[in-house]
């Protein structure tokens, strides 16, 4: 179930016996590496208790409407926006009934009227209830309305009856969820990026650092996640927002970003050093401002760790991409940091170029392998992270077998 590592799922519980299977159901989403928040119904909290769902789904449960501690934080409309998949389990009869005529009298319902995302029930109720016309006619009208309908399973009930209308087993309703995502290329990979420029401290008030933007590092970070992987981004000094669902870790120095991208390797598969990390820091940092004195004035720099080299000789060597911006000899330097630091893949910019170099919206690259070269054309950072990344992947699982 790799489609659902880093999707986000709304578990809908509402009243009946089933609940309890509820609690399960939140643990497989959670082990498939989903997000869960988890929407209780009065009913439902008949059954089984918030206190159990928060520790299963590591979140606060949502229960009320009107509740002003959520809507100061998580409003229902957010939670509505936040969803990749709503998920009621179980439906009870009454629940099926309002979703048909659209009401919003509640929490659940009222997020069902809100979100886009799609929304999938899994009948839990007694046969005869089951059977009845009216409960017939509300799901056949849900699922003209386009809402995935999940079971029932047939067998035997808490009431003594057998037939139709227990709830799915959880495994089987993790998979139903799961079958709603296309597996992503990186879909059960862990990846760290690094981004960004590094600053090295001359003293409390200056530093050494370049033009850096981060946003060809932290559009990667967004592409990978869409491809189903759990992303680090290790991210010198910028102004963009952090990714949403991608863990991201703030450095400012080199030596900084080397420890940070070192603490992930146990977990890493791939590794791209997207950073533009300073070659060279101060020999020595000013513990107070330098004042202005001389008319010139002499700093002694010293070579800065080269992290995506170390990355590479580390003994969990994960899968290396490196970059090289040039503003010369592009292919020539960059095939030559392929064979020098002994790395997967080289991504080779010229930064010369206007319109793809530092701070741009634009890139134009050529990826370097052992191989040969393959050139992407210019285009917008974010698509050419996309197919970035599917190369990366297709090169990954090369290797791989």
């Amino acid at each position: 179930m790799e489609q659902l590592s880093n999707k986000r799922i709304l578990l809908g519980i509402t009243g009946g016996i089933a609940a309890y299977k509820s609690a399960e159901l939140c643990r497989q989403f959670k082990t498939a590496g989903a997000e869960v928040r988890v929407v209780l119904t009065p009913g439902g909290a008949e059954f089984i208790t918030p206190l159990t769902l928060q520790a299963l789904s590591g979140n606060p449960v949502h229960q009320q409407l009107l509740d002003p501690a959520a809507e100061a934080g998580m409003g229902h409309i957010e939670l509505a926006k936040w969803a990749d998949l709503v998920v009621i389990a179980p439906a009870s009869a009454d629940m099926i009934a309002r979703l048909a005529v659209g009401m919003g009298n509640d929490l659940l319902s009222t997020l069902c009227l809100a979100t886009e995302a799609p929304i999938a029930l899994a009948p839990a109720m007694n046969q005869a209830m089951w059977r009845d016309a009216r409960t017939q006619a509300n799901v056949a009208r849900l699922a003209e309305l386009g809402m995935k309908i999940w079971g029932p399973g047939v067998g035997d009930q808490a009431c003594g009856d057998s037939g139709p209308g227990r709830m799915l087993e959880p495994e089987q309703l993790a998979a139903e969820a799961a079958a709603c995502f296309a597996p992503g290329l990186l879909a059960g990979k862990r990846i760290t990026i690094t981004a960004g420029p590094t600053r090295e401290a001359i003293d409390p008030v200056r530093y050494i650092s370049n033009h850096s933007s981060g946003k060809m590092g932290y559009a990667l970070a967004e592409a990978a996640r869409e491809a189903g992987a759990e992303v680090t981004l290790v991210s010198g000094p910028v102004s963009l927002p952090a990714p949403a669902r991608v863990n991201r870790i703030a450095v400012n120095s080199a030596e900084e970003m080397l420890a940070a991208s070192l603490a992930t390797l146990d977990e890493c598969d791939i590794f791209v050093a997207a950073a533009a990390v300073a070659d060279y820091r101060p020999a020595e940092v000013a513990e107070q401002k330098i004042k202005k004195r001389d008319e010139q004035m002499q700093i002694a720099l010293v070579k800065n760790p080269d992290i995506i080299s170390t990355v590479a000789g580390h003994a969990r060597r994960p899968f290396c991409v490196g970059f090289a911006a040039e503003t010369e000899k592009l292919i020539e330097h960059a095939r030559g940091k392929l064979e020098r630091k002994q790395l997967d893949l080289v991504v080779a910019n010229d930064v010369s170029q206007p319109g793809i170099g530092f701070n741009s919206d634009d890139n134009a690259v050529t990826l370097i392998d052992k191989a040969g070269e393959t050139r992407l054309a210019q285009a917008s950072k974010t698509q050419l992270a996309r197919e970035l990344v599917a190369l990366i992947a297709r090169h990954y699982e090369n290797q791989a077998t």
